[in-house]
């Protein structure tokens, strides 16, 4: 039987708590202990230095497979995130992930305490959101998130109006196709191209991006322009290398094609359309893009393209958070009529 001396201020009913999973694990691997054993150990109680930026660490490492992508989700050093795993595994005795060719992969024991892990964390980001309502100033910082077209296309001269009037305020634009967690706190606001699913969020549908087909003037003036879906496939056409989302366009027009229609690939969405304004053939694309590109002009106005969403969200929590609600109502009020602007000079010809 193990025994500590009774030192340590920790609450023993929080420590049995926390080594209920470790005690399983134990358990599941036919290894014997007694409660006894257990009571003396939590009254030396190791856990109550717990960091929980050690825990922080560890579900970002379990969440990316790697130090260098956790340590750029959590803006640290990757040998500081390196540092925490092995902290937190000193503490707990447990290895928590093995090597594997691409990274670092969740171990048995990893596996089976990160649920716990990962609902600290979501308590951590409750108890931010919780805190972060007794803010009662139109100040401080708004990180917002957005996809690499939203972030081009879209919000520049918003943010810019936003800082002419409110001053006061800074703003980070995190350009990602990634989904930021706004639970984790990630990012305070977020522009989607879906409907938000999280539970306690504020969520409001601001119109639609509508797409099109579009050709620089230098490629139509040295190829001619086509007259029809089943013409261009003569032409070259800028496509995606990985997405499959142009291929399944073209088969909802009827039209079979494979990636080889693609001369030139790009998944990159805002290098894709710069592909395009610098003539390197047809390509799908935001109407909106073309206001500011007059060396671009929309071909083939009868091929329907489904227009995206555009939904606006925010934690519930932070509704009231003057900075927040004023950030939140500034976009609103500037993405609903810039969406209805542009849909208003290219109104949508359907077949």
């Amino acid at each position: 039987m193990l025994l500590v001396s009774q030192r340590g201020t920790g609450s023993l009913q929080d420590c049995l708590f926390l080594l209920q999973p470790i005690m399983a694990l134990i358990a599941g691997n036919g290894i014997a202990y007694s409660w006894n054993c257990v009571i003396h150990f939590c009254m030396a109680d190791p856990f109550s230095t717990l960091d929980w930026t050690l825990v922080r660490s560890f579900v970002a490492v379990a969440k990316s497979g790697s130090l260098t992508a956790a340590a750029s989700l959590l803006d640290l050093s990757q040998p500081t995130v390196g540092r925490h795993i092995k902290e937190l595994e000193a503490l707990i005795k447990l290895e928590l992930f093995t090597r594997v060719p691409k990274g670092l992969e969740l171990s048995g024991s990893g596996r089976a305490l990160l649920p716990l892990a990962e609902q600290m964390a979501e308590n951590a980001a409750k108890f931010a959101l919780a805190a972060v309502r007794e803010d009662h100033e139109v100040v401080g910082t708004v990180r917002i998130s957005a996809s690499r077209v939203v972030s081009e296309f879209l919000l520049p001269d918003i943010l810019v109006a936003l800082r002419r009037n409110t001053p006061q305020l800074q703003l980070e634009l995190h350009s990602s196709d990634e989904s930021d967690n706004l639970l984790f706190r990630e990012a305070d606001i977020a522009v989607r191209m879906y409907r938000p699913t999280q539970l306690d969020m504020i969520a409001k549908r601001l119109g639609d991006m509508q797409l099109g087909l579009f050709a620089s003037e230098v490629y139509l003036t040295e190829h001619g322009t086509p007259k029809s879906l089943q013409e261009s496939l003569a032409y070259s056409w800028v496509g995606y290398d990985k997405s499959q989302l142009m291929l399944e366009g073209f088969r909802r027009s009827g039209v079979d094609v494979g990636k080889e229609q693609f001369a030139l690939r790009c998944d990159d969405q805002t290098v894709y359309w710069h592909l395009i304004a610098a003539g390197a053939g047809i390509g799908a694309g935001p109407l909106l893009a073309s206001v500011n590109f007059p060396q671009v002009r929309r071909v083939m106005t009868e091929v329907e393209i489904p227009a995206l969403p555009i939904w606006l969200t925010m934690p519930e929590a932070l509704r009231n958070v003057p900075r927040f609600r004023r950030a939140f109502d500034a976009l609103v009020g500037a993405l609903t009529a810039k969406l209805q602007s542009a849909a208003n000079r290219h109104p949508t010809t359907c077949l």
